[in-house]
């Protein structure tokens, strides 16, 4: 949930950037600086090596589960932007938050998983709602087909990579070596997207701090969060925690940029509170990785893509 809110806040720091800055642009240049500081902490140290070497020394179905998830994580990129600007923001994002939950419950399923529980389902269609209302709140929201189905995509794409980084990390592989590889592949995939973007804005001061915050806080540490937590909780209820993304940004945009909440939006962030707040307290202590011992019981930490 301390990733959720650290991904909650990239709306609010692109809102700061330089006119020129394109909305794919801006995604790509997140993914560049974040996924090459994510690949060089997996390469840091003769440890981290190994544990690269070890992914990658998977044999050919290994490499292949990793450079398809390193372009999903491209993939979502090029995908959500461009759905935002066929459809708009409140479509483009309800659907493609709102269906990757469903996706990840789906493809856990499809590749072995254990299935969802009730609790999950209930506080996923509540987590679901609840985004829906916040985010469409008081806009009106035309949903271009075209961009409603690349959406989904994104969706699809966001589940894909969060259940094959939660299969490695559970395995066993270290979460700076799964998401050094992933976000340094994502980074490859999408520097050419930066290049055709006009990336001119990121020579200006202002330009270069709203890029290296993505990179660092938004990309580095919060997928660090993320993989750290994916080692106990399971990767459907990690998806559903993420929802608290649009309520961080939400929060933010209340506080930071000055915005108004309408009732109805107030409505969405308490339905998703009750939802994370469902599934964080049926998980009071999580299940010891295989060969450990089990750990004491912890209260769980507070507060997503």
């Amino acid at each position: 949930m301390l990733g959720a809110a650290a991904w909650g806040s990239t709306g609010t720091a692109a809102h700061f950037a330089p006119a020129a800055a394109s909305s794919a642009s801006i995604g790509a240049a997140r993914i560049a600086i974040g996924g090459s500081l994510l690949l060089l902490l997996a390469v840091a140290t003769k440890r981290r090596r190994a544990a690269v070497r070890a992914l990658v020394a998977g044999g050919f179905r290994s490499c292949a589960v990793l450079v398809l998830a390193a372009v999903a994580v491209g993939g979502y990129q090029l995908a959500f932007f461009t759905a935002v600007r066929f459809t708009g923001v409140a479509t483009g994002t309800v659907v493609a938050i709102g269906s990757a939950p469903v996706f990840t419950g789906v493809l856990t399923l499809l590749t072995g998983g254990p299935r969802p529980g009730r609790r999950w389902l209930l506080a996923t269609a509540a987590a679901i709602a609840g985004c829906t209302v916040l985010v469409t709140a008081g806009r009106s929201a035309g949903a271009d087909p075209a961009g409603v189905m690349l959406a989904l995509a994104a969706g699809l794409c966001y589940a894909a990579y969060a259940v094959t980084s939660a299969r490695l990390i559970s395995a066993g592989h270290p979460e700076s070596a799964v998401m050094g590889l992933l976000f340094g592949g994502a980074a490859v995939v999408l520097v050419p997207v930066l290049a055709a973007t006009s990336p001119g804005w990121l020579l200006s001061g202002r330009g270069l701090a709203i890029a290296s915050y993505l990179g660092v806080v938004t990309t580095v540490l919060a997928y660090l969060l993320y993989g750290r937590g994916l080692r106990t909780v399971p990767v459907p209820v990690a998806v559903t925690l993420g929802l608290a993304e649009p309520v961080v940004a939400a929060v933010l945009g209340l506080l930071v940029l000055s915005e108004r909440l309408s009732l109805p939006a107030i409505v969405g962030l308490a339905l998703v509170g009750l939802a994370l707040a469902t599934l964080v307290g049926g998980r009071r202590s999580a299940p010891a990785p295989p060969g450990e011992a089990p750990r004491a019981p912890r209260e769980a930490p507070e507060a997503a893509r």
